[in-house]
């Protein structure tokens, strides 16, 4: 993280360093000044060159002013850079990984660690700079002290000790309690993430009040682990503050027993209460940087559960993070003669969610270029996850993928634009308008975002939208009916141009006869191969292939008239008891 950003650091670290390096020169001029005013015997008129060493502290003020605007024009720039470097090596890893899986716990969860863990990182790199200057002052501070007097200056130092001793006893209870902070301000994230995108569910249920009493209830969680992390905190504090202070009444013990023997002077008190508090300051910071230093060990392996896995050094690989000027342009997938679709085969695909044990076995089909294939079977049969293992959102605990016959090591990888292009079952959008939701930064001028949105059955629609594709459709596309946000979904997929269209019940939400549209505009497409989830009666007589599933197994294949001949699911599913 030092070498990301080391230029800004390292500056941070020098103005830090001279800002309390010229901190000394106050406690010096007090000396020299007071020694001078208790020898001298000629009155004021004799102190006129003291004036001269009373400008000193305000030059040095003045120094003091300069480094600490150099510590502020940089610290920030290299805390916010880091922070967008932890941030996108996280999300580019949650990117790799298999898309229906891919987090370890909620996206509240989340969220806390992408906020609370990457801010705590980057800020403990610029308050271990402070350590470095006060550390290297109190070295200075230390030079002059022990040549004034040793055994007072080390009294000065004995509280650091006391202070690392105490952190080693400590430290466990410190990781434990920042842990529950963190842990439970990740639940109420979460829970609220959960609440906002369940308004209707939570409505029509009548489960208001209970909703609230959890949500009471997360907050009462977080506000006992947030005490008990504080109260904690200001106890250590208050220890550390006091221990100095204990160690600062023996100092000035020691001094006026000295001061009687005339081996210290009235200069050399000025000089060591003056650096008492700086040295005050240090013994605290180390402390406080000892403790946090375990609280960074909690944020960074909070981070690393993330990856996945991963490397633990892939949350701080360099990259670029584009903090100023345009972003760079999407790439547009552009097809060649490998991308082309002959023939998918997938081969006894086999899953199973470890927290049921319930998934798919032995499942097999093949989809040929330019065909339509339909999966259908009851709720909780497989049909989806069927689809996201075979796309690479869920990793397959067996089986294996042809493209072409050419086998596919990484489906997640693979089935992107230009091979194929995916619309889930509860397709999602974001707060933005409807043309940033289809194109999703490609360039329109790439793509026929006009033969996109015609294909998905949407141009009634945007007529009678004031705003047209710049219409807001606000939080997961709220502000649009679950027919259009369907069809959204749909012309995203189709302004990437692929050669296989999945579908995982895009029409479940369209009346019939703008799901015959959309069908028909479909097909009207050159070439166009589609594997589709559904139990509709219109998908499945326009079906060139049938697969029937039954508890996560093939149970038939073949057209419409061939699984109603040899499977008795698919007789009880034409019936209607299954189907909408």
């Amino acid at each position: 993280m030092v070498r990301f950003r080391q230029f800004l650091h390292h500056s941070n670290a020098l103005f830090i360093i001279a800002a309390l390096a010229l901190g000394t020169v106050p406690g010096l001029a007090a000396q020299a000044f007071f020694d001078h005013l208790a020898t001298s015997r000629g009155g004021l008129s004799q102190l006129s060159w003291l004036w001269w060493l009373a400008a000193l502290p305000v030059l040095a003020g003045l120094g003091q002013i300069v480094f600490f605007t150099g510590c502020q024009l940089t610290n920030a720039p290299f805390m916010l850079a880091n922070s967008a470097l932890l941030q996108k090596n996280l999300f580019a890893r949650l990117l790799e990984l298999p898309g229906a899986r891919a987090l370890p716990a909620s996206p509240g969860e989340a969220i806390s660690r992408f906020r609370d863990d990457v801010d705590g990182a980057t800020g403990y790199l610029i308050d271990f700079n402070d350590l470095i200057a006060f550390a290297v002052f109190a070295a200075i501070a230390l030079t002059i002290m022990l040549r004034i007097d040793a055994t007072i200056t080390l009294a000065v130092f004995l509280p650091l000790v006391l202070v690392v001793a105490l952190v080693n006893v400590v430290r466990q209870r410190i990781e434990r309690y920042r842990r529950e902070n963190r842990e439970a301000t990740g639940a109420v994230t979460g829970f609220l993430g959960e609440v906002m995108g369940a308004v209707q569910a939570v409505q029509v249920s009548g489960a208001e009040e209970q909703v609230v009493a959890r949500f009471r209830a997360l907050n009462d969680r977080r506000l006992r682990a947030a005490i008990r992390d504080s109260v904690f905190d200001q106890v250590r504090e208050a220890i550390f503050a006091n221990t100095v202070n204990v160690g600062t009444g023996a100092i000035l013990l020691l001094a006026g027993r000295r001061m009687q023997g005339g081996a210290f002077t009235v200069g050399d008190f000025a000089l060591f209460v003056f650096y008492l508090g700086w040295i005050t300051e240090f013994t605290t910071l180390f402390g406080r940087l000892l403790a946090q230093y375990r609280q960074l060990g909690v944020s960074i392996g909070r981070m690393t559960v993330l990856l996945a896995g991963a490397p633990a050094e892939t949350v701080v690989r360099h990259g670029e993070i584009y903090l100023k000027g345009p972003l760079p342009d999407v790439p547009v997938a552009r097809r060649d003669a490998a991308d082309r679709l002959i023939a998918l085969d997938a081969r006894e695909l086999a899953y199973r969610y470890p927290e049921s044990g319930r998934g798919i076995a032995d499942v097999s089909l093949r989809v040929e270029r330019g065909s339509f294939t339909v999966i259908t079977g009851r709720i909780g049969s497989g049909k989806t996850t069927v689809l996201q293992v075979l796309l690479g959102l869920l990793p397959r605990d067996s089986g294996e993928i042809l493209w072409n016959g050419r086998p596919v090591d990484d489906p997640a990888t693979f089935f992107v634009p230009p091979r194929a292009a995916y619309t889930a079952q509860v397709p999602r959008l974001f707060s933005e308008s409807l043309r940033d939701n289809l194109l999703l930064g490609l360039p329109e001028t790439e793509v026929d975002l006009p033969a996109a949105v015609r294909a998905a059955v949407l141009e009634a629609d945007l007529a009678k939208m004031e705003a047209g594709l710049e219409t807001l459709v606000g939080p997961r596309g709220v502000r649009l009916s679950g027919g259009q946000i369907q069809r959204v979904a749909a012309a995203r997929m189709f302004v990437r141009a692929a050669e296989l269209f999945v579908f995982d019940d895009l029409s479940s939400a369209l009346d019939v006869e703008t799901e015959e549209v959309l069908w028909r505009r479909l097909f009207g497409r050159s070439n166009s191969t589609c594997l589709v989830v559904s139990h509709r009666r219109a998908v499945l007589r326009r079906a060139d292939q049938i697969v029937v599933l039954k508890d996560g197994r093939v149970e038939a294949e073949g057209t419409l008239d061939e699984v109603l001949i040899s499977s008795e699911e698919m007789k009880r599913l034409w019936s209607g008891a299954e189907l909408g």
